[in-house]
């Protein structure tokens, strides 16, 4: 019995050691960074043709704050008008969309230090000599994306039919089979369209820059702590070049 007993033991402090270390080597999972966006807004956000990954500017932005965050960035694909409320139900942590700031949207969300500059812009069919700028937009139909500061700059237009989709593509679709005169949109967003065929095909930008804008990485209102992580993390970013290598790929050499 004697021997039996300190068998016993023995094996009951062989599991003991086995379990304590299978215990140390236990690794600790990253938290997730759920991050939603609109992906139909080449070249921030989109996806490639045959492709189910999520690529573009702010794509790669959000993943380069993420290893930075030592956060694992998940993409959460919806759209544009639904990135707020899903902020403020929790359903996302961030919104990277090309969304711009504004004093409006900062009263329902809390907005990163301005990541991107931009504006709006024009475009119109290429046979549309009549339409030089913004200012020969009275009037006119105008396709927009819902949701977007230039749906909100187009319906400050006087007299002007405003036509609201989904997405920049649809709206684009709208100028291209004639139901609308104008499309207003951002200029990056107008440009790389432009350049991957619009131009070619049918469309061109007419006039100057309408707005200067700021775009902003969005978290929950209250969410300040998570806010300041980002803010840090972009401005290291900055600072060990990664976010220039990242417009690079995108934009080409930044002016500064």
């Amino acid at each position: 019995m004697k021997k039996r007993f300190l068998a016993m033991l023995t094996l009951i402090f062989a599991l003991g050691l086995l379990l304590g270390g299978c215990g140390g080597e236990k690794k600790v999972e990253q938290k997730v960074l759920r991050v939603g966006t609109e992906p139909t807004f080449a070249p921030f956000e989109f996806q490639k043709e045959g492709s189910k990954e999520y690529t573009g500017f702010d794509m790669d932005l959000a993943r380069a704050l993420g290893k930075q965050l030592n956060m694992k960035v998940e993409i959460v694909s919806m759209g544009f008008d639904g990135l707020i409320p899903a902020l403020n139900a929790g359903n996302i942590d961030v919104a990277a969309a090309g969304m711009t700031i504004t004093p409006e949207r900062a009263k329902s969300v809390k907005f990163s230090e301005p990541y991107y500059k931009s504006g709006l812009i024009v475009m119109v069919r290429k046979d549309n000599t009549a339409i030089k700028g913004i200012e020969d937009l009275k009037g006119k139909k105008i396709a927009v994306q819902i949701g977007t500061t230039g749906a909100m700059e187009a319906h400050k237009i006087a007299g002007a039919s405003v036509v609201e989709f989904n997405t920049n593509t649809e709206a684009a679709l709208e100028l291209k089979n004639g139901g609308v005169e104008a499309v207003v949109n951002d200029l990056p967003v107008v440009a790389y369209f432009l350049q991957q065929g619009g131009g070619k095909d049918y469309a061109k930008m007419v006039g100057k820059v309408v707005t200067a804008e700021e775009y902003g990485l969005a978290v929950k209102k209250d969410n300040e702590k998570l806010a300041a992580d980002i803010n840090k993390a972009l401005a290291e970013l900055k600072k060990n070049g990664e976010y220039d290598k990242i417009y690079k790929t995108w934009f080409g050499e930044q002016v500064k």
